[in-house]
């Protein structure tokens, strides 16, 4: 018999306690801290409010990062999880980093090789559903989207371009969500992304 999972279809739809939007919302993602421009990413919404941010300070790649509010709240703790075959990120929506231990990961990020999977990235699993991120075409590593089963788009990154058409750095990136998403769960995803990158 198949696998039931009541919440397939409700995974990534916003909760009651979040704030979301029933249109395409539009986000500017530097891949920098706010501090001191350290590692990190800084994540402004259209009206350039910063809404999201991940503070690595002086270390790179770290094994664990946190994606906060603004004000800093903890709202994805993400735990690098090195495994004989293959690497995989573990995401835990969870305010305190010392109860991770002894809960079930929210999300699994897990890397595939290049040389056998082609553009698909990574597999994305959030509780029964499975989602990838894959390479879009071109010399840059920033262009990507997350895709869900069907090959319908969740969110789409490519580098951002200003109003007078100048094309801005490769830590610059314009990311496109499509209406009724958790907002938060997909800037998880995008900050695990950016460390298999090498670019936080």
């Amino acid at each position: 018999m198949a696998k039931v999972c009541p919440q397939a279809s409700q995974v990534l739809s916003i909760p009651p306690y979040m704030s979301g939007s029933s249109k395409r919302e539009t986000y500017t993602i530097w891949m920098k801290s706010l501090v001191c421009h350290t590692n990190g990413c800084t994540i402004y919404n259209s009206k350039g409010d910063v809404v999201y941010r991940v503070d690595n300070y002086d270390k790179k790649c770290s094994n664990e990062v946190h994606l906060m509010d603004l004000q800093g709240k903890v709202l994805y703790t993400i735990r690098k999880k090195k495994l004989q075959a293959f690497e995989r990120w573990d995401g835990y929506r969870l305010s305190a980093p010392s109860k991770v231990e002894k809960e079930k990961p929210w999300f699994q990020v897990t890397r595939y090789s290049r040389m056998f999977m082609g553009s698909i990235a990574c597999q994305i699993t959030v509780d029964c559903d499975k989602y990838w991120i894959v390479r879009l075409a071109g010399k840059s590593t920033v262009r990507f989207r997350i895709v869900d089963v069907n090959g319908d788009i969740v969110a789409e990154a490519k580098q951002k371009v200003s109003s007078s058409g100048v094309v801005l750095g490769s830590d610059v990136l314009t990311l496109e969500v499509v209406p009724h998403m958790e907002h938060a769960l997909i800037m998880a995803i995008i900050a695990v992304y950016g460390l298999l990158c090498r670019k936080m």
